[in-house]
């Protein structure tokens, strides 16, 4: 049998993308979609895809009830989202970024009947790129992370350069300090992150989602870049995640786990 999805945000850039994914796979099943600006309106209509149902504008006008709710919205809107799939028994594989040390600790007491996948990035690419860059940190003394998105992306540093910076310092204490004593503009050195790894945030049009992290020691650098080009990038991650977080109890915070069997 299928696996039986909804998306919240299915009108939105990500949630379109997100609803015709999951009805092109013969193991899942497009059942539901929520988004309040496009309530009442055919899925059909609204991402293309053929499906007898309407788009809900709250979860708690859905007529069915999915196994599993993909979450691509923004923050706030997100938190809601996912108290009422943990009190409904829903997995929620989510792509939003943003959340606090607090929501994720929310998030693991109150999803105790169905599992939850936070994933930063669900590009494969990506994913391999933080774990590239997790390997080579000890072997470096100095590095930075330089993100690159689309000119309406809201928050900065994107999630990302977060999670690859967090697991380059635990991969390694071991960064010369700062030279910098002067900055001609406030910022010129971007964000003081984990380890005190230096993380740029560009925010431009006609980009997607690219991220390059340039390490250095004596002698020598190392550049590891991934870039997005499309949406659909995400896609095979999203699907992966919709089929496999039955399998992974609790929260789980990015998607390498689920790359493992």
């Amino acid at each position: 049998m299928p696996v039986t999805v909804g998306v919240f945000g299915a009108a939105g850039r990500m949630g379109s993308t997100v609803c015709r994914a999951v009805a092109d796979d013969p193991q899942l099943e497009l059942v539901a979609a929520v988004d309040p600006g496009a309530a009442g309106e055919p899925i059909g209509t609204v991402a293309g895809v053929d499906a007898g149902f309407e788009v809900a504008g709250k979860a708690e006008h859905l007529d069915v009830v999915p196994q599993v709710m993909v979450e691509f919205t923004h923050l706030g809107a997100a938190r809601e989202n996912l108290a009422w799939c943990a009190a409904h028994g829903v997995h929620a594989v989510v792509g939003t970024t943003g959340f606090s040390d607090e929501d994720v600790e929310r998030f693991r007491a109150t999803f105790t009947s169905s599992n939850c996948l936070i994933a930063p990035n669900f590009a494969i690419g990506a994913i391999l790129m933080m774990r590239f860059a997790e390997l080579a940190a000890p072997w470096f003394e100095t590095a930075e992370v330089l993100e690159f998105h689309h000119d309406a992306k809201v928050d900065s540093p994107s999630g990302t350069a977060m999670r690859t910076v967090e697991r380059m310092a635990a991969a390694s204490d071991d960064w010369a300090p700062d030279p910098t004593t002067t900055e001609v503009v406030d910022g010129a050195r971007g964000g003081d992150g984990p380890g005190h790894i230096r993380i740029h945030a560009i925010r431009m049009r006609g980009m997607v989602a690219h991220q390059e992290v340039v390490l250095g020691t004596t002698g020598q650098t190392l550049s590891i870049r991934h870039d997005s080009y499309d949406r659909s990038s995400f896609m095979p991650g999203v699907v992966l995640a919709a089929k496999r977080i039955a399998d992974h109890p609790g929260v789980v915070v990015g998607l390498d786990a689920y790359l493992d069997q």
